[in-house]
Order: structure tokens, then sequence, then C-alpha cells
């Protein structure tokens, strides 16, 4: 972006297209009188806005080159502070500049209050991007006074109220995104004296999903002159038929209609949109007919899931899908044998069409994808004719071939989902090891990344480990940024997840060139550049959009030709040289003192008066020396490592006391400062429960930092329920495992002093010790609540996928209810012995599903792990089920709090104990020695995974 001239662009906007629309005629009265309404109103934002661009000086925003302000003859016509952590809310001092085309305040995630009615006097404004801010309210109905909109995205916000009918008065909209709010109501249409969104002819995008609008969508709503792409209408609470209409408008390409509760018969004419390449019926009550999509030739992707259509056989059309790559039919009423010919399409990828009533013998033929993934389980399928040779990824369980002894094992148990992780390779460079947080790009060069996740809506393909997609990803995107002559060096993809609403995520770095950072108005870029939409992914990736985390460091503001610039530069030159000789005397004297230091413990340089605040506050942990650690891990042998993660390496030590702990070492890449150190040891050392994993001290000696916590022998909940570990764990032993790790974790939120949010529990997280008690572990990620009155901590979204809060995914802001609903996905996990997404399916809605669908809503019949009970009667597994939909609810003020949770699980094991008397609590598939050799040891592997660097406590360490 080119500041404070005529040449300045817009990303995303045609080259000229400015021009065009800037071209005000200017006097010199006009100027002057401008400059001072512009300086008056951007010296009211700053007095109103904090954390803004450090140049916001000087008496001319055009002619000094104000980061984020770009002029066109003089007038401000553009405010981008897209990610620059602006603070505040949207004061109507705004609002002052006229001729403004272009506004993006996206990713500001303490940008907060409501939109003021008076946002409908910006007359000229041709985009308004509000992605992942905080604002709350209604829209205003002046929005429809825009007449110039062309672009309107205000989604992951908490908007609230109805849609605006004035919105149907946007003539020259093509992009209407309002999706990740709280909308509530129906859908607006004309009535002749009142306008509706059938107006919007020339809008593209209508993208309403993840809010809670109800109602019946009216037909007029849809009409053959619309131009329509995207009906994004998903996750929403709307009701009745899917109109007839839907069906007139053929330029559509994405069609998603998903978790709602249509009901009724798929309208006949959807074969129609033959330019649709995914769509999305599923978890709705539909029923009739299974849809007749023959025609739809540039389906890639179906979703018909979780519907009641009638009694049915594999529709003959899917066979002549050609672009199929997914088709998902699950408890959709099939009957009958599959067509062997659907198995020859040359792009399938992933077949979902268990719970239906399929039968006969399953035929996959010869010509199958290598990539298939099929799954039918729960039908009637009672032989295989492929059973002795095949390479496909197969899944049979609850259907007549996996009864009895002689069952394969191979395609009659539960497949392991394939590793989804996908990282950069390097660019045929050495990779290094960086310093700091800096992180090594693909081409090997260390430097601060910007990073956040783009969330794609819809997407072509399914095998989530072909790393040709991210790649070809990683090349539009590079592409987009270099066109726009932004200095980036790199570009990195990894971690694509399926999330809780069916949406692709996938981690996005990127990397500076030729500087360590990137300034404000680059950072800026780079975001507008991805939520105004220029970065097009052709049709392997769906409409999109971009959730950042907050940048750590700015190179500083842009040069500027402005004289006083250049001579302040100079005097400050003069001055640094005078520093640099001054620091250059001062660093000769103090290396002899360094190397010196290095050698000790540092804690023996702070003051021991404790008053004084400098000597660390331990309660229970004590200093080791690094030669006491070195001897307990035998010289950190090989043979005594059980783990390794981001931050180094993981050791079993035995103390000279007998005492058997675990070590963590952190490697050089990931050392915090001596202070920060000392703050996680003081905060590690105050955490006393008997289900929280216990410091026993620490190392800081000849440039080492290890942790010392007790040794927990019998690894984690996700080992014991995979099997991995040998342990079986019976309802009783799964109820008491429940209530210790409820335990642990209330005491974090309501006793510890002050108050800890965890921010990463999941089953790989808590761990089994040698009674099988259940302990609390891994406070990498964990925050701390202090004195917040507001009740949460906005802090950048760090956990793991599939345990996420989505609440605080959306808005940042994190509260002990995020823990909570983390807890409830372990509680899922203790009953179906299933991870969190499995095959792009998350566990929370699959037991929505099992639920909505059974006639007996606690009939989880083909989700409960089969091994839970055997046979035996499992009392309160109801309020236990009832228990965890409570803590993964939506809303964080609808779920209970840690305490509550603790007092339910032991009213569920009074209700327990009186249907099953159990003596034995586990059952182990071998002796205690052996699983004390164990290599799947909890401290190992992704037990331990934080997230970058040796257990980082964000701005507090813990």
């Amino acid at each position: 972006m080119i500041q404070g001239s005529n040449h300045s662009v817009i990303p995303g906007l045609p080259a000229g297209y400015l021009h065009s629309i800037f071209g005000y005629s200017s006097t010199v009265e006009h100027r002057r009188a401008f400059v001072f309404d512009a300086v008056a109103a951007l010296n009211a934002l700053k007095s109103s806005w904090q954390n803004l661009p450090p140049n916001w000086i000087g008496p001319d925003p055009c002619g000094s080159s104000w980061e984020g302000i770009t002029c066109t003859n003089s007038h401000v016509t553009s405010i981008v502070l897209a990610g620059m952590g602006v603070i505040g809310s949207m004061s109507g001092d705004i609002l002052s500049f006229s001729g403004l085309q272009y506004l993006d305040l996206s990713n500001n995630k303490d940008l907060t209050g409501t939109l003021p009615p008076s946002i409908g006097n910006l007359k000229n404004l041709s985009s308004l991007i509000l992605v992942g801010c905080s604002f709350f309210g209604p829209i205003p109905d002046s929005i429809g006074s825009l007449q110039q909109l062309v672009f309107l995205s205000l989604n992951s916000n908490s908007f609230s109220g109805s849609i605006p009918p004035s919105i149907g008065n946007l003539s020259n909209l093509e992009w209407l995104d309002i999706s990740n709010n709280k909308l509530n109501g129906t859908i607006p249409v004309s009535d002749g004296t009142i306008p509706g969104l059938d107006m919007l002819v020339s809008t593209k995008h209508f993208h309403f999903a993840n809010n809670l609008l109800y109602g019946a969508i009216p037909p007029q709503l849809f009409s053959s002159n619309m131009v329509l792409i995207h009906v994004i209408f998903d996750n929403n609470q709307f009701t009745g038929n899917i109109p007839f209409s839907l069906g007139l408008v053929q330029t559509l390409e994405v069609v998603r209609l998903d978790w709602n509760s249509f009901s009724g018969s798929v309208p006949s004419n959807f074969n129609n949109l033959t330019s649709v390449n995914e769509l999305y019926l599923s978890n709705n009550n539909l029923t009739g007919p299974i849809p007749n999509l023959t025609g739809m030739n540039f389906l890639d992707y179906v979703d018909m899931s979780n519907n009641s259509f009638n009694v049915s056989d594999v529709p003959p059309w899917v066979s002549r899908l050609q672009s199929l790559t997914t088709l998902l039919m699950e408890h959709t009423q099939l009957q009958g044998q599959i067509p062997v010919n659907l198995f020859s399409l040359p792009h399938l990828q992933n077949v979902v069409l268990s719970n239906n009533h399929l039968n006969g013998t399953l035929n996959i033929g010869t010509s199958y994808n290598n990539q298939l993934m099929l799954d039918l389980q729960n039908n009637s399928i009672a032989n295989f004719a492929q059973s002795a040779g095949y390479n496909i990824e197969l899944t049979l369980m609850e259907n007549p071939i996996c009864e009895g002894a002689g069952a394969s094992e191979r395609y009659c148990s539960v497949s392991q989902p394939s590793n989804s992780s996908f990282l950069t390779p390097s660019n045929n460079c050495t990779s290094v090891v960086c310093s700091s947080d800096k992180v090594s790009s693909p081409n090997c060069k260390c430097a601060y990344p910007y990073i956040g996740t783009l969330n794609f809506r819809s997407f072509s393909f399914s095998n989530l480990t072909n790393s040709s997609y991210f790649i070809f990803l990683e090349g539009s995107l590079m592409s987009v940024f270099l066109s726009n002559l932004l200095p980036v060096d790199s570009v990195s993809v990894s971690n694509p997840t399926i999330n809780i609403y069916s949406y692709l995520q996938v981690r996005l770095q990127v990397f500076p060139s030729g500087q360590d950072y990137f300034n404000r108005t680059e950072i800026s870029t780079i975001g507008t550049l991805l939520n105004r939409q220029s970065f097009q992914p052709l049709s392997y990736f769906g409409p999109f959009y971009f959730i950042d985390e907050n940048y750590c460091c700015f190179a500083g503001p842009n040069k500027s030709s402005n004289i006083g610039i250049i001579v302040g530069a100079v005097v400050g030159s003069f001055v640094l040289v005078l520093l640099l000789v001054c620091a250059g005397i001062y660093a000769f004297h103090q290396k002899r003192i360094v190397k010196t230091a290095t050698e000790q413990n540092p804690f023996a340089s702070w003051s021991p008066d404790k008053s004084n605040g400098n000597a660390p506050q331990l309660k229970g942990a004590r200093s080791f020396s690094f030669e006491e650690i070195k001897k307990c891990t035998n010289n950190f042998s090989e043979a005594n490592g059980i783990g390794f993660g981001g931050y180094g390496k993981v050791y079993r030590g035995t103390l000279a006391t007998g005492l058997v702990v675990a070590i963590k070492r952190a490697q050089q890449g990931s050392l915090q400062g001596a202070l920060e150190f000392k703050t996680e040891i003081e905060l590690l050392s105050r955490i006393h429960h008997k289900n929280v994993v216990s410091l026993v001290g620490f190392c800081y000696e000849k440039g080492e930092q290890m942790l010392v916590y007790e040794y927990i022998p019998n690894g984690t909940i996700r080992e014991s329920l995979s099997g991995k570990s040998g342990i079986r764990l019976n309802w009783m032993r799964r109820l008491r495992i429940a209530l210790d790790s409820a335990r642990g974790l209330a005491y974090l939120h309501e006793l510890a002093n002050p108050p800890i949010i965890h921010r990463d529990i999941k089953s790989n997280n808590i761990l089994l010790d040698e009674h099988l008690d259940a302990k609390v572990a891994d406070f990498g990620l964990s925050k701390l609540m202090g004195d917040s009155e507001k009740g949460y901590v906005t802090t950048q979204v760090k956990g793991t996928l599939g345990y996420m809060d989505p609440e605080y995914y959306m808005t940042q802001q994190l509260t002990e209810k995020s823990d909570v609903y983390s807890f409830g996905v372990v509680l899922l996990e203790l009953i179906t012995a299933r991870a969190p997404i499995e095959k792009g399916r998350h566990i929370v809605r699959e037991m929505e599903e099992v639920i909505s669908k059974s006639k007996d809503p606690h009939n989880l019949h083909g989700i409960l792990d089969p091994t839970i009970g055997l046979g035996a009667t499992l009392g309160g597994l109801e309020q236990f089920v009832n228990l965890a939909m409570s803590c993964v609810k939506e809303s964080g003020p609808d779920r209970p709090t840690m305490g509550e949770v603790v007092r339910k699980i032991e009213n569920i094991m009074q209700l327990a104990s009186l249907n099953e008397n159990t003596e034995s609590t586990f059952a182990s598939s071998s002796n205690e020695e052996e699983a004390e050799r164990n290599s799947n040891h909890p401290y190992g592997n992704e037990a331990f995974d934080y997230s970058g660097g040796f257990i980082p406590f964000d701005i507090q360490h813990y």
C-alpha cells in the first residue's frame, strides 16, 4: 500500500480502480478545510483509541504518511488498521471522513462496543471489514444508507438482534458476510414498502452461518435473476421446507444448509444447479426420496447424512459424478448392495455410508483410488469380495461379516485416524535452530512470522494427508503477497483440521523477507488481502476468513521523506553511535562477569531477602545442581529418554532419595529469560493437590533450564482408552477418573491463588498414577486470571483442536468455562473411547446426532465404547451424558462451573454404586513391572506437546 499519494492501492481492488472512484476536485481552501477537519477527527480517534501507530504525529496525515491512512487528492480515502492491536470502541469521529472508501479494522480483538447509527453517513464507503473484532449489539439499520457498499464483512463478532431489512437497499453489494455472530430472527424480504434481502440481485455471497437465525426461509428470497455463488446458512435454527426457488439460482457453486431443522423433501429442481461443487444437506429433518442429482457433474463434495429419507438403494447417479471426492450419506435409510462402479470414480477419497441397511457382498473392484477411506459401520454386509487383498482404509464394524471368532481384525476394528499434520518442508536448505521466539522459515531463515488461521467454509477434498493441496495453497498465497509488493520471504501452512462446524482450519505463518519483523503497514496489508478475499485458491478451497494471533512485534514505523523525520533520524543516529560506544565498553567489562555467572545458579545473584520479592518464592520445590540431574539420568542416556517435544527432551531419573522423577530439559532454542523462568517455577511450586501433577524442583545452571516433576507411571487417559497402555477401564473406574480430574481442575479454578485457567485440557494431559488416580498435567499454555474484573482474559487463541472452546476461538476471550468445554470433550471420550475428531467428524456433533436421532435419547448404540461395561448395567450413564453435553454448550454462561461438575459426578458415582459392585478397578495386559517399562509414557510425544518453547506461559510464565 503506497500512502499519501495519488498512487494508493487498496489490496484486493484492481489497479486504476481507485483513480475512478476517488476523483475529487481540490482547491487550496478546500484542502485547508479538509486538513483541519481530518486532523481534528484523527486526533479525536487518537484520544479514544489506544495502541495506534506511533507515527500518527504532525499536522497533515496525508503529507506525513500516517500508517494505515491512505489519501487521494488530500482526502482520507482508506483507513486500514487490520491486526494492529487497536483498543477502544467505534468512535463517531471516524464518521467525519466523508470521502472514506475503505475501512478495515479486522482482527483487533479489543475493538468493542456497538456500531453507531451515524455510520450511515459514510456515503462513499465501498468496503467495510470488521472481521474478528468484539463488536456487539444490533447492526444499525442505517447501514442500508451506504449505497456504494460492495463488500460488507462483519463476521466473528458478537452482533445480536435481527438482520436489518435495509441491507436490501445496497444494490451494489457483492459480498455479505454476517456469520459467526449472535443474530436471531428471520431473514427479511421486501413487501413493497419495506426492503429485504431478495432485492440483492447483484450479490454473489450470502454468508449467514453460525448464528441463531430461525423460521422458514421465504421462497421470495431467491430468484432466477440472482447471481449468487455461495449460500452458506449452516449452523442456525432454520425450519420448514428448503424453498423451491433456491433451485432457480443456477450460478450457485457452494450450498451449505447443514445443521438446521429443515423438513420435507429436497426440491426436485436441485439438479438444475449444475455449477455446484459442494452440497451440504446433513443433520436436518429432511424426508421423502433421496434427491436426484443427475447432471450435477461438478459435484465434488456431497453430505446428506443424518436425515430421514425414504428407504432407498444407493442412487445410480452417484456412480456418474466423475468429480466426486467425498460422499457422506450416514444414517440416510440406504439399503441393498453397493454398486461396484461407485469405487471406480477417479477422484474418490472418502465414502461414509455407516448406520444404514446395506447388505450382501461388498465388492470394491480393482480400479479404486488408493487414497480411499470407506466407512460402512453398522450395516448388514455379510461378505467382502477382496478380503484377502485390498489397499484402502476400510471399517466394517457392526456388520455380520465381523461376527464370530474368525472376523478380520483389519476391517472389524476401529481404525486410527490418519495423521493430518502437514508442515512446509525446507526449500532445499539446511535447517537452523532459531534463538528467542524466532521461527525457522521454509527457506531456513529465522524471523518473527505473522501467524493466524485460515477457516475454509467449504473444500473439495477429504484427504488431509495429501500435501499437494497445501503446497498449492502456499503458492497461491505467495503469488498474491508478491504481486502486492509485500516483503514476504515464504509462507508455511500446517495442521489441517476439520473443526466442530465442519470447516477446514489451516494454520498459516507468513515470514518477512530481508528483515526479522513486519511493520504495521505490512501486517495490516496481509490481513486485508486475506479478509478482502483477494486470494482465490481456485477449486480446492472454498470461501474463507482469516483470524490472526496478535503479532509479537513490529519493525517500527515506515520511512518517510518528511524533513523533520530525516533531521530526527540524523540526530538519533549520532546519539545511537555514542550509545553503542558506551555499550561496547560496558559489554567488554561485563563479558567476564557473564562468563562466570553462567556457570552458577542465577538464583544466587538474587537477594535472599524474600521480602524484596527478588528471591524465588518456592513452596515445596527445590533447586537441583546440574551434576545431580546428570547423575540421576545416567548422563542423559537415551535409555532414560521417555519423550520429546518442541521444548526439548524428557528423561526419567532416580534421585538420591530413591524418588523417581520426570525431567524436562529445554533445548537451546526454547530457553526463557531468567526472570521468566523464575516466575514459572514460583507459580508451579504453588500448586499442591493430589489430582494435579507436582513440581519437585528445577535446575538452572550452565545455560540449562530443567523442570523436575513427579513421575506418573501409567500413562494418559488417551493411551488407556486406545488400548496402548494395556489397562482396561470399566465404568466405575472411568467415573473415578472423571471425578479425580474434575477435582484437580476445580482446584485450579477456585482454590489456586490467583486462579489458573489450564487452556489445554485433553485426555493426553490427564495422567494415571500407580493406583490409577488421575492427575491434571501440562501447564504450558496456562493463564492466570489475576485480578481481572472482566471475568475473562483477552489472549491469542492457543490449545488443541477438537478440545478448544468455540466461543473462546471466536472471541479470544478466555474464561474458566473454556476449560469446562474441553473437560466436557474428555467426558465424551471416556464413554466413547473416540478421539475428539475422527475422519472429519467432531465427537460433540456425533453425540448430538445420536441424541437427536434416537427415540431413546440415551441409546448410545454404535457410539458407546464396547469395552466399558462388558454387558453390565451402567448406572448413571444418562446423567453422565447430560453432564458432558452441558459442559460443551455453545455459550460459556450456560456451562456449569468445575465445582458443580465435581458435585454432579459424585452424585453419579453414588447412583452407579447402587447398580454394580465393582471389586476390580482395572485389568492390565501386563504385570506392574512391564507397565513401568511401557514406552508410551505420558511425558512423551503428544502428551506433552507444547506450543513453542519450554513450557511457554505467554506473558505470565507458569
